[in-house]
C-alpha cells in the first residue's frame, strides 16, 4: 500500500516540475539504478534490446561497454597418479584412469545459463 501511495505523491509532485527538479529526479534514478542493478536505466534498455550485458560501469572500470560472450571453459587436465606424485597429460590416450572423477564438460543447463541473454526474458 505504501509504494502506490508514494508513486502517486511523486507523480502529483511532478505536475509542475522545474528543470532543477527534473534533473534531480533523473540523477537520483540513475544513481539508484547503478547501485541496485549496476547499470543506468539507458544501459538496462540497451541491454534488453541487444540481449548483451552492457553498462557504463564497465567503461569506468576500463573495460568494453558490453560484456563479451565468454568462450566455453577449457577441459580439465588429464592427471594420473604415479609413484608419489600426480602427472598431467596433454594426450590421455593410453594412460591409466585419471585421478579426478568428475564432469569433463558443462551440462546442457550450465551451457544454457552461460550463453543466456541479458536480461533473462
Amino acid at each position: 500500500m505504501r509504494i502506490p501511495l508514494l508513486l502517486v505523491v511523486a507523480l502529483i509532485g511532478g505536475c509542475k516540475a522545474t528543470p532543477v527538479t527534473l534533473t534531480s529526479i533523473v540523477g537520483g534514478v540513475t544513481v539508484g539504478s547503478i547501485a541496485v542493478i549496476g547499470r543506468t536505466p539507458l544501459d538496462a534498455v540497451w541491454s534488453a534490446v541487444t540481449g548483451r550485458n552492457c553498462s557504463v560501469v564497465r567503461l569506468d572500470q576500463g573495460k568494453t561497454y558490453c560484456r563479451p560472450q565468454e568462450p566455453p571453459p577449457e577441459p580439465p587436465p588429464y592427471c594420473t597418479r604415479t609413484l608419489g606424485t600426480v602427472n598431467c597429460w596433454a594426450n590421455p590416450k593410453g594412460q591409466p584412469p585419471q585421478v579426478a572423477d568428475g564432469p569433463q564438460t558443462l551440462t546442457p543447463l550450465q551451457e544454457e545459463n552461460r550463453t543466456a541473454r541479458w536480461p533473462p526474458l
